[in-house]
């Protein structure tokens, strides 16, 4: 009898569980878990509200400029929660930010502007808001330091800097801080030695922003990044990369600051490439691959400096020598911007006449574009003076022919000659002696 009540336990935990197996709504059980939606207010009733808020706004304010933060920060917080739908509570979130800005941590401080973003788009400090993000990301990119979870100052983590400048992208994709932030994003991986990904951040800069100053700059970087890969690695891909950014900058921007500089770099890169060319050149002629080596050697004389292209000259005459129909091959390929061979080559060769005329020799060439006023003649105003005939006067205005004269070929048609007399016609004139019809005869009434 003493265990009766030990006896009695399972029976209260089965119906303990049985009790918790029901599916029950939350509320049910704990009615403040559930979270009301908030309903805007009537128009009545968004008078009073817009009242009673702008009172407690001018409170929030007094307390802030006399320095008491805590108070005034508070109001603010009690303005945004009772009554969210006014005009105060948009002045209320963004002031409570800047009290964060300055007294709190830095994502603390985004993420307050950011809620102020998030829930009043309409607000007029929506720029203000926005511009205190990037002033924020910006600090946090300079590796300003704040308090971490032991207290200890500690700088942001990159990823997380990156995601700022993704919200402000986001917040305003076309405003004035977006091409700043995307530029940012990209200087950072390239700072994380991430390059495919510096890259594509670049290339977002150039196509999403073409009209800005971080434009240029950032096709700037994409040569330069890939110049540095080349360097430090033998893909070709990385030379043909720099090139093809570093003509694109000076072909849209040919007054730019880094023209100098980027001119400077494409030298390297047609240097490096040319050298490059010239070695797999002398492993192809090595083996005996005539046309392989040819086309080598073509690019190595197209790009290299002084001192390649004499030695690619040479090698490509020595290979002309011996393998001649392996040189023509190379020729033939789809597309081949085929160097010509020597003028030493040349003159040993039989049907050799002489060196092209000049005009033929610029016939020849590719076609430039024009770069300045060289060579460019306005049209005339006026229409040039005409060839005419030993004799012939001066055409009349509007013609491109002289006229022809009068006695050298006659007329098509005889013009019939002109009658003596006047061409009026003669209208006959009633006289006396016409008849007159009789009168009409008129019926008797019946």
């Amino acid at each position: 009898m003493k265990f009766t009540h030990l006896a009695r336990l399972p029976v209260f935990l089965a119906c303990a569980v049985s009790f918790l197996s029901i599916s029950t709504p939350a509320f049910a059980i704990w009615p403040f878990s559930g979270k009301k939606d908030k309903v805007a207010p009537m128009a009545s009733e968004r008078e009073v509200q817009e009242s009673a808020a702008a009172a407690m706004l001018a409170d929030a304010q007094d307390a802030h400029n006399a320095g008491k933060t805590s108070r005034a920060e508070g109001i603010y917080r009690s303005i945004m929660k009772q009554y969210p739908f006014t005009k105060s509570a948009a002045e209320a979130s963004f002031q409570n930010a800047l009290i964060i800005r300055h007294v709190g941590k830095m994502d603390d401080a985004f993420d307050a502007f950011q809620e102020f973003i998030r829930t009043y788009p309409d607000s007029p400090r929506f720029s203000e808001a926005v511009e205190k993000q990037y002033e924020i990301a910006e600090e946090a990119k300079g590796g300003k330091k704040q308090r971490g979870l032991l207290l200890l100052p500690m700088k942001m983590n990159s990823s997380e800097v990156i995601e700022f400048y993704e919200k402000i992208i986001k917040n305003a994709a076309f405003g004035k801080y977006a091409p700043l932030a995307q530029f940012s994003i990209a200087e950072i991986q390239q700072d994380m030695k991430e390059k495919e990904k510096s890259i594509a951040a670049y290339q977002k800069v150039v196509e999403n922003y073409p009209n800005t100053s971080q434009a240029a700059e950032a096709q700037f970087r994409i040569g330069s990044i890939s110049n540095i890969a080349a360097q430090r690695s033998e893909d070709s891909s990385n030379l043909l990369a720099a090139r093809d950014a570093l003509r694109t900058y000076i072909a849209s921007n040919p007054g730019g600051e880094r023209k100098d500089e980027t001119e400077q770099i494409l030298r390297q890169v047609n240097t490096a490439e040319a050298n490059q060319s010239l070695t797999v050149a002398k492993f192809y002629k090595r083996i005996g691959k005539t046309p392989a080596a040819a086309i080598y050697l073509n690019e190595a004389l197209k790009f290299g400096s002084p001192e390649v292209s004499a030695e690619a000259r040479t090698l490509l005459a020595e290979l002309a020598a011996a393998d001649p129909d392996g040189v023509s091959k190379a020729r033939k390929g789809p597309g081949q911007d085929y160097t010509a061979l020597t003028a030493e080559n040349l003159k040993s060769r039989d049907d050799y006449v002489g060196p092209m005329a000049p005009e033929l020799a610029r016939l020849s060439q590719k076609p430039k574009m024009r770069t300045g006023d060289e060579g460019f003649m306005p049209i005339p105003l006026q229409e040039p003076t005409l060839p005419l005939r030993p004799g012939a006067a001066t055409p009349g205005a509007g013609s491109l022919l002289p006229p022809v004269p009068e006695m050298e070929k006659p007329a098509l048609l005889p013009v019939p000659p002109a009658p003596n007399g006047p061409m009026t016609p003669t209208i006959p004139v009633p006289g006396n002696n016409l008849p007159v019809p009789p009168p009409p005869t008129v019926k008797p009434a019946s």
